[in-house]
Formats: structure tokens, C-alpha cells, sequence
């Protein structure tokens, strides 16, 4: 049993009500919605939510009927632990036992449908409590990001003996993007937080790991959804 899940909190600083605004066509929780519910891997589907509309919404598409969110999970402060937590919870008591909680987040509509199938392998074949999407980091701590001492000079964030001169040199970093995750239910229940386990990287190209947090992002985002539609189209 795979359930796949969808976090969509109404309120928004950055961007009103971004999960639930057009964007190509369609809501943008519509890009995430359609690659669950067209993934033959998925069981079940569930959208945390406390905005009514969108709960309304998801149910006619097929969703599980789990309540609106808890107010304490609907606030600026709520981690995406939590919400994760009582959305399996819920989600159990009408499906039964899981075996894997798959979350895509819903403002990153880049992702391909192959993610969703190279994450849920990566997770069967090595068996770790989670995987999670991350990209190479443009920036990295040990050559190219700086932070000031007490003075206000400025230091490589992460130095090591010799130094790095080149890019070349630097231990690989990821970026943690904020797109698709596959979880352990066990480990879902039992654990505070992501990293207490063992937690592996589903590799993506970075131009598909773009998440809207700003109206400059979704105009970026908007534009590289219209640019992959268009050239399917052309295909």
C-alpha cells in the first residue's frame, strides 16, 4: 500500500494562496494531483490541507476523506514532520497499513513523472528510511560560500587544511529540493524529525528542482512549465 500525499497550507506569505492558484491551465496542486492519481504505483491519495476549497477540490479527484489538517499543523510554524505524521495516521485508518508514504510537494510541478518511479525504486532497492530529492548545490560551503568572523571579515563557510582553489576540489554538496520524498511509514511514526534515520538522495537536474516560494518564482516556474509543455507539444 503506497500512499501519496500532497501538503497544501491555504495561508502563504510569499505568494496568496499559491497551492491553489493558475498557473498553465490549472490549479497548481493539479500538476502534483495529476502524477499521483496517473502513477500506477500509488494505492491511495491524501491532500493535507486546511483550506476548504482545496480539500472540496481534492475529494471530487479522487482523494481519501481525512478532515481538514489540525489547526496546530496550519500555522507558519508547522513543520512538515508533523503534517506528514497525521496524514499517515489518517490516512491508515481508512486504508490500512502502509508501505511507503510518498510525498511530492506541491509547489515544485517541474518534476516528471520518472521521478516519482526512480524515487520509489531507489527507496525498494536500498531500503533506507527515506529518500529524498536533492540536486547539486550551485554554491558550495567549502569554496564559494563565505561567512563573516566577529570582526565582519569574511571566511569560506567550511575550510579545510590546504584550502580549495577550485570548484573541482570542493566535497560534493546537495541542495535539499523540495519535490519528492519517499518515507518509511515505521519510521514515520517513530521518528521527530527527517534526519534521525537514514536518510539517501534521489538525484534530480536542477532545472527540474525549482519551488515557488516568491511571485518572482513562480513567474520562473510558470515560464519553464510553458517552455516543457510547448516543446511536448512540439514532440
Amino acid at each position: 500500500m503506497i500512499i501519496g500525499h500532497i501538503g497544501a497550507r491555504k495561508g502563504s506569505k510569499g505568494v496568496p494562496r499559491k497551492n491553489f492558484r493558475m498557473i498553465c491551465g490549472k490549479p497548481l496542486i493539479d500538476w502534483s494531483l495529476d502524477q499521483l492519481f496517473d502513477s500506477a504505483q500509488v494505492d491511495a491519495v491524501v491532500v493535507s490541507t486546511d483550506d476548504e476549497e482545496i480539500y472540496e477540490h481534492a475529494i471530487a479527484r479522487g482523494a481519501l476523506k481525512i478532515g481538514l489538517r489540525p489547526d496546530h499543523l496550519a500555522t507558519d510554524a508547522a513543520g512538515k514532520w508533523g503534517v506528514w505524521q497525521h496524514a499517515l495516521s489518517a490516512s491508515e485508518a481508512l486504508t490500512g497499513p502502509a508501505t511507503a508514504f510518498l510525498d511530492l510537494d506541491c509547489t515544485s510541478p517541474l518534476r516528471l513523472p520518472e521521478d516519482i518511479t526512480n524515487a520509489l525504486a531507489l527507496f525498494h532497492s536500498k531500503r533506507p528510511d527515506m529518500v529524498m530529492s536533492c540536486c547539486e548545490a550551485r554554491k558550495n560551503p567549502y569554496f564559494n560560500l563565505v561567512e563573516p568572523d566577529e570582526t565582519g571579515a569574511l571566511h569560506v563557510s567550511k575550510p579545510l587544511p590546504g584550502g580549495v582553489v577550485a570548484r573541482q576540489q570542493a566535497p560534493i554538496v546537495y541542495e535539499h529540493a523540495a519535490s519528492t520524498y519517499v518515507v518509511a511509514p515505521d519510521y514515520l511514526r517513530r521518528a521527530k524529525s527527517l534526519y534521525e534515520g537514514r536518510v539517501i538522495p534521489y538525484l534530480m537536474p536542477p532545472e527540474r528542482c525549482f519551488d515557488i516560494d516568491s511571485p518572482l518564482d513562480f513567474q520562473l516556474v510558470e515560464f519553464l512549465l510553458s517552455h516543457s509543455l510547448e516543446h511536448k507539444n512540439d514532440g
